[in-house]
Parts: C-alpha cells; sequence; structure tokens
C-alpha cells in the first residue's frame, strides 16, 4: 500500500491513519510508506529501548526514491515494568484491561526522523490512570472492534476515553505521536510546519 499526495513533504512509514492525522492537524503532509518490521522485544529489553530501537528501523526501513525525509514511531503501553503490545483474542484484551483497571500506567511514544540532518529521534513518556472498568464494560467494549488492533487493548481518543480518569504528560503520544518533539525533529529536517518553523 502507498498513497501520495503531490504536497507531500514526508514520508510516514505507517499505516497508522491515527499518525497521519496528526500529522495533517499541524500542517504536514504526508506520503504513506508503511513497513514491515519484526516488532517483537529482545530480551531483556526496556520499554524506552524497544520503542526507540522500533522507531528508528521503521524511520530506516521507508527510505525510497522519493528522498522525503521519512518519520517511524512505536507506541508502548507499559504496566509493572512488562510491555503490553495487541490483544491476541478476547480472554488477551479482557486481560489486559482488567490489569489497567483503577490504575495508572506508562504509554511510551518515540519518534525517529531520517533526512539531511541524518537520524533524530525522540521519546515521550505519558502516565495515564484508569478509573475502575466494570466486567460489563470490558465485554461491551470488545464488541465494539476497536481494541482489537491496540496496543494496551484501548485507544485514548476513541470509546476507551469514558476510562479515562486523567493523564500527565502529551495526550498525542498516547494516540500515537507527541506532537511536541515531533514538530521539533521535523524542524531540524527542513519539513515545514504550519507556522514555519522550518525557516
Amino acid at each position: 500500500m502507498r498513497e501520495s499526495s503531490t504536497t507531500a513533504v514526508l514520508c510516514l512509514a505507517s499505516a497508522s491513519p491515527r499518525r497521519r492525522e496528526l500529522l495533517s492537524s499541524i500542517g504536514v503532509e504526508v506520503e504513506v510508506r508503511p513497513v514491515d518490521i519484526d516488532e517483537t522485544p529482545s530480551v531483556g529489553e526496556a520499554a524506552d529501548a524497544y520503542v526507540a530501537r522500533l522507531a528508528r528501523q521503521k524511520a530506516a526501513a521507508g527510505v525510497g526514491p522519493s528522498s522525503l525525509p521519512v518519520l517511524g514511531s512505536d507506541t508502548a503501553v507499559v504496566c509493572d515494568g512488562v510491555i503490553l503490545g495487541k490483544p491476541r483474542d478476547q480472554q488477551h484484551a479482557a486481560a489486559m484491561l482488567r490489569g489497567l483497571s483503577g490504575r495508572a500506567h506508562q504509554v511510551l511514544t518515540a519518534v525517529a526522523v531520517s533526512g539531511p540532518a541524518g537520524m533524530l529521534e525522540a521519546c515521550a513518556t505519558t502516565r495515564v490512570v484508569m478509573r475502575d472498568i466494570a466486567e460489563h464494560e470490558i465485554a461491551a467494549y470488545w464488541a465494539t472492534g476497536e481494541p482489537a488492533d491496540k496496543a494496551g487493548g484501548y485507544a485514548i481518543q476513541g470509546l476507551a476515553a469514558i476510562f479515562i480518569e486523567r493523564i500527565e504528560g502529551s495526550h498525542s503520544a498516547v494516540v500515537g505521536l507527541p506532537l511536541f518533539e515531533t514538530a521539533a525533529l521535523l524542524a531540524r529536517q527542513g519539513v515545514p510546519l504550519w507556522n514555519g518553523a522550518d525557516r
């Protein structure tokens, strides 16, 4: 799959519509060039190192003939030091939500941009506090289909917003891309933003 735009100023090495929408919100139109890499954590790999490695690998793998800078990003939901990936099935999703219910967890999102300034990267950590989630809510949430492809089994920008008591940090990072850090990296790579921050 590849989507192009005549106004594209950046290559996005991801098929995530959320990341594309977030970039568009700061005036950055992208060429979508999804990459396929092994996202298995290495033995003993810390969560911040894991998301940073994947972001770099995606940015490197997305380099192509267009010569545009390439952005790669990865998000991990972490609870008690354990990286929670996408749910394998309903039982796995329910177990993850039970583990997150009524307590705090961390969401780490790394972003890497390959371009004229080399490989630049940043990582944002956000603390998310969930209210208690009832069993019938967990079952009803799975039935919506929303959690099936989401890290940690929930989408903060979707129906699961009613489970979120508060966050400390970047909301956009939990959605999929830390815009404060991303804008700074893009400006250093000469990618124009809505406010002309590359100049």
